[in-house]
């Protein structure tokens, strides 16, 4: 049986990676953050006590800004695979808590990395690490964007992936590791956070649908993105590890469409004109903006065998029709005056 660990396994990609790798046959090393309130809502479908004999999936307290915490847990894991996906992700905010975004995204990969490499040297046993990056490391680089397109970082966090990138790139090249960088374009899915774009837009319209919202806003609505299924993705980061030699790779659709076009989709689903009800609001414009993002997956394709399965149009489906069903079940509660559940509804 192997054993992986998955930093940020509570997030949107974290879930869908241990549900595929538990899959295979998998044990499943997850990192949380410690918090007051319980944040592993997207990992209880296959949750189980970890007293339970059939447990495959167990759960540690760490930080990728405490070294100490990397370290213990990594002796103790003793992974076989280990998938760095944790970060400060949200771009907007990257800008209001650079120093934080650059210390978790960074310099976070950096103790990972060197972790990784005393655990390696010390124990004589290989280790295969992925590293996920991101299409915003291009940022105003003209698109089609592949691996060999220059990197022209507009973010702090874009900023930061850079160098959590490249710090890869040189640990694989100085130390003889086995790292793998994956340049994920934008993926999404029905868990991804209330806050990132495509979720704030289903899960508002389909509030509005149901009379729970009057209004949404928006920033650039004009901004392109290549836009795929999360639960595609990882199954191109575990296909990375499985590969002979250790590279990088751009994993995307190889279309994009804008943020006015995910809108028009989405309403559609809903049956409804969304020009009356969404608003553009300068907070949510950034300082500087990434205009066209579109990946060139073409040595996935080649080398991984991997494609995307999930066209754009059946991924805004899947995330508006979940999105609904939270919506009728909100408004069952607020008729029925739970405001104490319709919270815990609202948050999925």
């Amino acid at each position: 049986m192997k054993t992986a660990l998955i930093t940020g396994v509570t997030g949107q990609d974290g879930s869908f990676l241990a549900e595929l790798l538990l899959s295979k046959g998998y044990e499943v090393h997850g990192i949380v953050r410690r918090a007051s309130t319980f944040n592993t809502d997207r990992l209880d479908p296959i949750y189980e006590d970890p007293h339970e004999p059939s447990a495959r999936l167990f759960l540690h307290y760490g930080d990728l800004t405490d070294g100490a915490s990397l370290r213990r847990i990594l002796e103790k894991v003793q992974p076989d695979e280990i998938y760095n996906l944790g970060a400060q992700s949200h771009v907007r905010v990257s800008f209001d808590q650079a120093e934080f975004t650059a210390d978790v995204v960074a310099t976070g990969t950096l103790r990972v990395l060197e972790a990784v490499r005393d655990h390696v040297e010390h124990l004589h046993r290989e280790v295969k690490f992925y590293q996920a990056g991101s299409s915003e490391m291009f940022g105003a680089a003209n698109p089609p964007q592949s691996e060999t397109t220059a990197f022209y970082p507009r973010s702090p966090y874009a900023a930061a992936k850079v160098a959590a990138h490249w710090y890869a790139v040189n640990y694989r090249e100085a130390h003889g590791l086995f790292i793998c960088n994956g340049i994920l374009f934008n993926h999404e899915s029905h868990r991804r956070g209330e806050t990132f774009v495509t979720r704030k837009i289903t899960r508002a319209l389909a509030r509005i649908k149901m009379g729970l919202q009057d209004k949404l806003f928006l920033g650039n609505l004009d901004a392109k993105r290549d836009w795929g299924y999360a639960g595609d993705y990882v199954e191109a980061m575990w296909l990375m590890l499985q590969h002979e030699k250790p590279d990088d790779y751009v994993v995307a659709t190889g279309e994009s469409y804008s943020v006015r076009e995910f809108l028009d989709r989405a309403a559609a689903c809903l049956d409804i004109d969304w020009h009356s009800v969404v608003a553009q609001d300068a907070r949510y414009l950034r300082p500087t903006e990434v205009d066209h993002l579109l990946g060139d997956p073409g040595k996935a394709r080649r080398v991984l065998g991997w494609a995307p399965k999930l066209s754009f149009d059946e991924l805004v489906k899947k995330m508006v029709e979940h999105d609904l069903e939270l919506a009728k079940q909100e408004a069952t509660l607020a008729k029925a005056g739970h405001h104490t559940m319709l919270r815990a509804v609202r948050h999925g």
